[in-house]
């Protein structure tokens, strides 16, 4: 999903060759710059919309994830499980963010939910995946899952390390005594309320927000803008299926054997287009046909991995939660620095995932436990106490 940056993005797509959009008219081109400015003020407007109605619930929500998040390591749970339901981590963040700015989760819950809708949003693919697998014959494992499980590996063995350096971090970052949140025209400062002297969005969201939330109720607001979330998402997706794919593939995919150019453009273009979906959904097709081969594509997707968090820092930028900005950017750099050892030591790591790899889309057996895992382990960091 694109945000401030689609707005650059739009701009790259019009005038950058390897990007552009083929056989737009000058007409054409101003629609499709009006479509992607229509979709970037849908999108903000669905985000602060989501984080007032959560403002107002929170009395309600309050007492429910009392009941559900019971520390730190049941809040990455239902992070975790919360990314299946929605079928999308980067809802789950915003909706973590807008928990945050709420004070209904603490910093420390917040941090392990961001990385939860990570470790859940990997494994959406890989269930696709399975679920066509399933109801197909043996054969046809390694077709239907051979990306989703691959993008798994590659983002656990990025983020589980991550998880765990940032929570011994996480007393330094606070530490840092950054501001809380503003929150419905106050300032919350020490635990105390003060009035509001900076605005850094613009006053007519807030009237607009308020009113729907007046009209509808704030149960029906919050479904209404997780509703808008995915419609402009869905939006932007559409606008990117006019770029030019083969021209992206011809110019780029080339340049995909050196692992560090790789990972570049992996980290870059996510960040650029916040669409996972359609940065790797630009290779898939030449992965899945042996094209590109998987010691090529593994840089690609570590970066992919990284850039993918910029739409949950631009989130926390839009709700002015700076405690929620120093999180994530925390969980950006972390996620770089790690994913530097990978590359450092690239023979080794590519044959490590490679066995696990090879394990379990040859082994009917290790691939269906390997499935019952994936819902069994955040159901116990809920469930147990």
């Amino acid at each position: 999903m694109n945000l401030v940056c689609t707005i650059d993005n739009s701009l790259v797509v019009l005038a950058h060759p390897c990007v552009q959009v083929a056989g737009l008219s000058t007409q054409s081109s101003v629609s499709l710059s009006f479509q992607v400015l229509g979709t970037v003020v849908l999108f903000l407007f669905a985000i602060q919309l989501l984080g007032s109605a959560v403002e107002t619930l929170s009395p309600v929500l309050r007492q429910v994830l009392e009941q559900i998040i019971v520390g730190d390591r049941s809040a990455l749970g239902v992070s975790w499980i919360a990314s299946y339901v929605l079928a999308n981590g980067s809802i789950v963040a915003a909706l973590s963010l807008t928990l945050f700015r709420s004070d209904l989760v603490v910093p420390s819950q917040l941090f392990l939910m961001v990385v939860g809708s990570r470790l859940g949003g990997a494994a959406i693919v890989l269930f696709i995946g399975a679920f066509d697998y399933l109801n197909e014959e043996l054969e046809s494992v390694s077709e239907s899952v051979r990306l989703g499980v691959l993008t798994f590996l590659l983002t656990h063995s990025i983020y589980l390390p991550v998880l765990v350096v940032g929570y011994v971090l996480l007393p330094v970052v606070e530490s840092w005594n950054v501001s809380n949140p503003v929150i419905a025209g106050e300032t919350r400062i020490a635990n105390r309320l003060v009035p509001k002297t900076d605005v850094n969005i613009p006053d007519l969201i807030p009237v607009f927000t308020e009113g729907i939330i007046n009209a509808v109720g704030a149960v029906v607001a919050f479904l209404l803008a997780l509703g808008l979330i995915f419609l402009s998402m869905r939006l932007f997706d559409r606008i990117l299926d006019s770029v030019d794919k083969q021209r992206l593939r011809d110019r780029y995919v080339k340049r995909l054997n050196d692992k560090w150019t790789s990972f570049t453009i992996g980290l870059v273009f996510t960040g650029l287009t916040m669409s996972v979906a359609f940065s790797l959904g630009v290779v898939v097709p030449l992965y899945n046909r042996g094209h590109i081969k998987r010691r090529e594509i593994i840089p690609y997707i570590l970066g992919a991995n990284i850039g993918t968090l910029v739409d949950t820092l631009i989130i926390a930028v839009a709700l002015n939660i700076p405690v929620g900005v120093v999180t994530v950017a925390l969980l950006l750099c972390l996620g770089f620095l790690v994913s530097l050892l990978p590359l450092l030591f690239y023979n080794r790591y590519v044959s490590g995932i490679s066995v696990f790899y090879e394990q379990l889309v040859d082994n009917r057996g290790y691939f269906i436990g390997f499935l019952v895992s994936l819902l069994l382990v955040p159901l116990l960091l809920i469930g147990l106490r």
